[in-house]
């Protein structure tokens, strides 16, 4: 029943800007950790940016002084502030969620479907 939805993803030109935002639902207990992944064409999935409960975040260094993540006080969506959009920014980007579901008493991996995003030139 717990599932991660993103919003937010488009087109844009380069040097525009994005803000993607993901919201987890369902029968959860608490979240440890959101975040999001991206994956061109061809190429692996690879970190964008994550934070913690904690509110400690790690970024990518291509994304870095770019990107901005955060994460409402509820702890149940992140969003991702993406300024001065490249070309090479072009990806699907994941929403990612390690959780405890309900009645679980451990954490798991979940994963969004991904949205689009496209950096003309």
């Amino acid at each position: 029943q717990v599932q991660l939805k993103e919003f937010g993803g488009g087109l844009v030109q380069a040097g525009g800007s994005l803000r993607l935002s993901c919201q987890a639902s369902g029968t959860i207990f608490s979240i440890n950790t959101m975040g999001w992944y991206r994956q061109a064409p061809g190429k692996q999935r690879d970190l964008v940016a994550a934070v913690a409960t904690s509110g400690s975040t790690n970024y990518a260094d291509s994304v870095k002084g770019r990107f901005t993540i955060s994460r409402e006080n509820a702890k149940t969506t992140v969003y991702l502030q993406m300024n001065t959009l490249k070309p090479e920014d072009t990806a699907v980007y994941y929403c990612y969620a390690k959780l405890m579901p309900l009645g679980l008493g451990y954490l798991e991996d979940y994963w969004g479907q991904g949205t689009q995003v496209t950096v003309s030139s």
